[in-house]
């Protein structure tokens, strides 16, 4: 049970990351006028919504590097304590 729960969070962390830089750059850019200036702050929204799901993907794509590399330490570790849990048995035995 305890490692399909590590599974789990380590796959949750691109949905994430990727939801925190959406909503960061949502919260940081709360209006339009601040992104291109109040001469073009009517005809923005779009932009803005496009600025937003590139943070998104972004975030994704760090949080997918992220749990890749965790995943692959988490990997070698329990290979690595497989190995000595089979060393300890030939030895003992």
């Amino acid at each position: 049970m305890k490692l399909q729960l590590r599974h789990f969070f380590v796959a949750l962390l691109p949905l994430l990351f990727g939801l925190a830089a959406s909503w960061g750059f949502a919260f940081s850019q709360n209006t339009c006028g601040r992104l291109v200036g109040p001469i073009f702050a009517p005809k923005c929204h779009w932009i803005q919504l496009q600025y937003q799901l590139g943070f998104q993907m972004a975030g994704t794509l760090l949080g997918c590097l992220i749990a890749a590399a965790l995943g692959a330490s988490l990997e070698r570790r329990s290979r690595r304590a497989a190995e000595r849990a089979k060393l300890d048995q030939g030895v003992s035995a």
